[in-house]
């Protein structure tokens, strides 16, 4: 139950629930040898049977599904993340003691040179004030000079290398908080290896 006397507070802590599936019949190693490749000493971390969170600065958070990500999809099987990325009122107290960590994202320098073209979609949900609507459409103009960006029903379509797709995604949300908005909410669908595809993966 929702408790309604629950205020806003000014944290900045942002927050991640992600589920990786693994289309293999060696899932759970690919899972476990991608976790145990991530450094995730910078956010608070749980696993239950549904979804993994995460919890900390909004740099560290990206670091983290980012790099979970690339070590399952370099794998070569088929990899398919779906997250949902959250920040703003009302604010994530038990998850306070990580925000004093530096901004030095501990995994970046371990997947930059990962080479894997994926498919994804995502929607960005502001949920407080700001003038948000010019902010997505300048994001996601500039996220054209990293990936194919098109439009799909509900969503945002993109198509490129998963690390230039990863930094667009967290440029765009950053942006949306910066320019005003209390809560913001993203959703995001990425396939990776998927036998469906077809096709190179083109740059816009």
């Amino acid at each position: 139950m929702v408790n309604q006397n629950q205020t806003c507070t000014k944290s900045d802590i942002a927050g991640a629930s992600f589920s990786i599936h693994p289309m293999s019949n060696q899932f759970i190693d690919i899972i476990l040898g991608a976790l145990e490749e991530v450094d995730t000493s910078k956010v608070h971390m749980k696993t239950d049977d549904v979804t993994t969170t995460v919890r900390g600065k909004l740099v560290h958070i990206f670091d983290v599904t980012k790099a979970v990500f690339l070590h399952a999809a370099k794998t070569g099987e088929h990899v398919a993340f779906q997250a949902t990325y959250s920040l703003g009122c009302p604010g994530d107290s038990q998850g306070e003691a990580y925000m004093a960590e530096d901004e030095t994202a501990l995994n970046a320098e371990s997947v930059k040179n990962i080479t894997q073209p994926v498919a994804s979609k995502f929607s960005l949900y502001p949920l407080g004030g700001g003038n948000y609507m010019d902010v997505i459409y300048e994001q996601i103009e500039a996220m054209r000079e990293h990936v194919t960006v098109s439009h799909a029903h509900y969503s945002t379509r993109l198509d490129g290398e998963a690390v230039a797709i990863f930094e667009g995604l967290e440029q765009v949300f950053k942006a949306t908080v910066d320019g005003g908005s209390s809560h913001t909410v993203m959703t995001v669908s990425i396939s990776a290896n998927s036998p469906s595809h077809k096709g190179d993966v083109k740059n816009g």
